[in-house]
């Protein structure tokens, strides 16, 4: 069994053969919102029965980019990164037998229902966890 991180977007372009897969969820309608959490639960329930499932988290639009800047200076920034409140919706974690499994459950997720229960084909990333340590570098 490996680890893989499953990364829901905010990318609103679905496919241009879909009309109204690029509409954001701040304009669904309340039943639209609660389909789609409720389709996300119930992938969450299967990939639970079958023990492929670890963790799963949507995320708040709220964030802010921190980083050390030396002695003195501020922290905080607000830019001019990317910032990943506008790119990541929300993320799962299962822990399948291959790739093509986590693959499958991917594809699963991308076809949530949006805008009038039409499926979102939303991108998903699919990260693998390391499995062992990266080499220590010596010189």
């Amino acid at each position: 069994m490996a680890k893989y991180l499953l990364l829901k977007h905010y990318r609103r372009t679905g496919p241009a053969w879909v009309p109204g897969t690029d509409i954001p969820m701040d304009q669904w309608s309340p039943e639209d919102v609660t389909a789609h959490i409720a389709f996300m639960q119930q992938v969450a329930d299967e990939l639970r029965e079958s023990g492929e499932f670890v963790d799963a988290q949507a995320l708040s639009p709220e964030g802010t980019w921190v980083r050390y800047d030396g002695e003195g200076r501020p922290p905080v920034t607000d830019g001019p990164f990317a910032e990943t409140k506008d790119l990541i919706a929300g993320w799962m974690v299962i822990d399948v037998d291959s790739p093509e499994r986590a693959y499958e459950a991917a594809a699963r997720l991308s076809s949530a229902p949006g805008k009038d229960g039409a499926p979102i084909h939303e991108w998903l990333e699919v990260r693998p966890f390391m499995n062992e340590l990266p080499p220590t570098v010596t010189e």
